[in-house]
């Protein structure tokens, strides 16, 4: 009965969210900087050379000039709570030249293949060779010594990159001198002595509000620049507050999956009213929605790939857009969305493509991975089973 209600309480609310956003282009979750999303696609647009739409089973615009390479590096940012710019775009690493142990079975199968897998130093190399200057990495994702290579090797000075890394659950259910051991370690590797943003990757049951209180005393120490979280529900970050957390403290990123597949209205705006960034990772679904009929047709109409589209409806949200690829045709193609824009009706159809089951999927997921890898793995020992999904 409870599971029935939720499921009436959630199509209610994801109907009128559909009758709102036609209504009117949801408002990003925080405001950029002068260098706005808005300003980028009206001065890139009239620089562009798109001829008239051909079929979009072409991946688009997979060789770079100059042009585009300077672009994206003078990206738009959305300023954190502090002031930083935060780049609107950046490179993910996950499952780059390393695929992690306790990678699902379905998503390590997926990512498998008889050929040689690239390094994450190359596949890093050709990124920031590309002009990506946020690199998203993680003590999970095995590989932040093969990005410290690349990072060394690609002579981009320190001040230009933004750099995110996270602790993971294992670190982080060990305490206060793991975390700080772990942090030591993870510059060491990327060859730098600060992170510009620190997160917790997932909020372990009993132990995530500590070690955020750690990451605070890093930060205090200049070791990390600013603190965030990530796959935190409403409620998880509703217990840290409850811990003391001030106002000045609260986490400035969450990051989290968006695009329009898991698109957790609800979720999101709650924590746009506390001022927090959402980053989105997944924000190409792995590359499994690429037949989607929506984005096949509005791929055709703007002369974009489904990659860009979806690309697209991130910042057009104004969520961190953080695609990932060990294909340098494909990082630059990923890079190319800030020339063209999504009318408001567009927008509201790509929304409406979440349904009730992606939310119980994530569910699941969140239940199974906030103890991963920990001394409770395969329990729900602590877990919470009453959470905002959608």
């Amino acid at each position: 009965q409870q599971h029935a209600q939720r499921k009436m309480k959630i199509v209610a609310t994801a109907m009128l969210g559909t009758i709102l956003c036609t209504a009117s282009l949801p408002k990003p979750s925080a405001a950029v900087s002068s260098r706005t999303i808005a300003s980028f696609v009206a001065s890139s647009i009239g620089r562009s050379t798109s001829s008239s739409p051909t079929t979009t089973s072409r991946r688009n615009m997979s060789t770079q000039t100059p042009e585009q390479k300077q672009s994206l590096i003078d990206c738009p940012t959305i300023p954190l709570r502090d002031g930083t710019s935060h780049p609107a775009i950046g490179f993910g690493t996950y499952k780059v030249g390393f695929i992690p142990a306790s990678a699902s079975s379905a998503v390590a199968s997926a990512g498998a293949t008889d050929e040689p897998q690239r390094t994450a130093e190359d596949c890093v190399t050709d990124a920031l060779n590309s002009g990506y200057r946020f690199l998203e990495c993680a003590e999970f994702y095995g590989n932040e010594q093969e990005v410290g290579k690349a990072i060394k090797a690609s002579g981009v000075p320190r001040e230009d990159l933004f750099i995110c890394s996270k602790v993971w659950t294992t670190t982080i259910e060990k305490g206060d001198d793991a975390i700080r051991a772990q942090l030591e370690k993870t510059l060491s590797d990327l060859g730098t002595d600060y992170v510009d943003l620190y997160l917790i990757h997932w909020p372990v049951p009993g132990k995530h509000v500590d070690a955020y209180k750690t990451v605070l005393d890093l930060k205090k120490e200049g070791k990390v620049k600013n603190v965030g979280v990530s796959n935190y529900a409403v409620e998880d970050y509703k217990e840290l507050l409850s811990a003391g957390i001030t106002s000045e403290d609260k986490p400035v990123v969450n990051q989290i999956e968006i695009n329009p597949f898991l698109y957790r209205k609800k979720t999101i705006e709650y924590f746009k009213s506390e001022g927090v960034v959402m980053q989105s990772y997944r924000s190409l679904r792995d590359g499994k929605a690429m037949d989607n009929p929506t984005l096949i047709s509005l791929g055709e109409k703007y002369n974009k790939s489904p990659a860009q589209i979806l690309g697209r409806w991130c910042v057009q949200h104004g969520f961190v857009y953080v695609p990932k690829s060990v294909k340098i045709e494909r990082m630059v193609e990923n890079a190319q969305v800030f020339d063209f824009e999504l009318s408001e009706e567009e927008m509201a159809t790509l929304d409406a493509l979440t349904t009730f089951d992606a939310f119980e999927t994530f569910f699941g997921l969140y239940k199974k991975c906030v103890n991963r890898d920990t001394s409770k793995d395969g329990s729900m020992e602590g877990v919470k089973t009453d959470i905002t999904i959608d």
